[in-house]
């Protein structure tokens, strides 16, 4: 699966791929910084560079079982040539290269392992390059980010469904109106608010009527962990048949002991944006 995004380095849109959990970058994009119309012409200026070569060569050493050596050792040995050129088309197909990808037309483009692309970066302006890095790193901190916070909401996803399973099969009598339904929910609900964040949601919405949501939406990442384990441990009170204010008063402390717990960790805190 190829996942293609974009980020805009000195006034310069720039695309990237992901491949196979590697990312790619559009060479191609960064060429257009140095001369607008002549990408092609720049990407084979630098390939015929001999560094280039063997930076090339020893990558797809490390990186590529299957690179051809031989045909490596044939254009490293004519690098530097007055007549020597060489395309990304002509090093992928000779040397078997995974390093560089090229595609034609005019949704096409070459883009290269981003260890490569900085490379190239570097040869067209240190200061693209610095850039570059970056608005990289940004849009990798930015995913880091959303993938803890989509972790957690889905955990608390999964335990919501154990939760309210707990609850219709222990709590909800049979042939109970919706509306009888949907109460038994919200109170089961406002358990784990109250215990937690120590009011209700009516409460909440009382003393935030300028916000959008619930209270769960303004949870942060370890108030959301917390709230996981609760929502698993108040499935297992339930079924065990202990009395809704036993519960609260068990799911309460300990709310306050994981919450101690959560807000000293290092790897929790750095989800959140915070200082390690």
């Amino acid at each position: 699966m190829i996942k293609t995004q974009k980020i805009e380095v000195l006034d310069r849109e720039i695309a990237l791929q992901t491949r196979n959990k590697e990312d790619y970058i559009c060479i191609t994009d960064i060429a257009r910084y140095k001369e607008p119309g002549r990408t092609d012409h720049i990407i084979q200026n630098w390939l015929r560079n001999r560094n280039t070569i063997e930076f090339l060569g020893i990558w797809e050493q490390l990186n590529n079982p299957d690179f051809k050596p031989l045909e490596f050792e044939g254009f490293k040995k004519q690098a530097g040539l007055n007549s020597f050129t060489l395309t990304p088309k002509q090093w992928i197909e000779k040397t078997g290269a995974i390093g560089i990808l090229s595609k034609a037309g005019r949704y096409g483009g070459t883009y290269a392992h981003k260890d490569i692309a900085f490379e190239f970066a570097s040869w067209i302006s240190v200061e693209f390059k610095l850039y570059l890095i970056k608005e990289f790193q940004r849009l990798k901190e930015e995913e880091r980010k959303q993938l803890g916070w989509d972790i957690k909401r889905n955990l608390a996803k999964i335990n919501y469904r154990i939760h309210t399973d707990a609850i219709k099969e222990n709590l909800i009598p049979r042939q109970v109106t919706k509306v009888q339904i949907n109460n038994i929910y919200a109170s089961e609900a406002d358990v784990l608010n109250v215990a937690l964040f120590g009011l209700t949601a009516k409460e909440w919405r009382e003393n935030n009527r300028g916000k959008k949501g619930n209270i769960r939406d303004y949870a942060n990442v370890s108030q959301l962990v917390c709230l996981s384990n609760m929502e698993n441990l108040n499935a297992l009170f339930i079924n065990e048949g202990l009395a809704q204010k036993d519960r609260l008063i068990k799911l309460n402390a300990n709310a306050i002991q994981q919450m101690k717990i959560l807000t000293d960790d290092h790897g929790i805190r750095k989800l959140e944006g915070g200082k390690k």
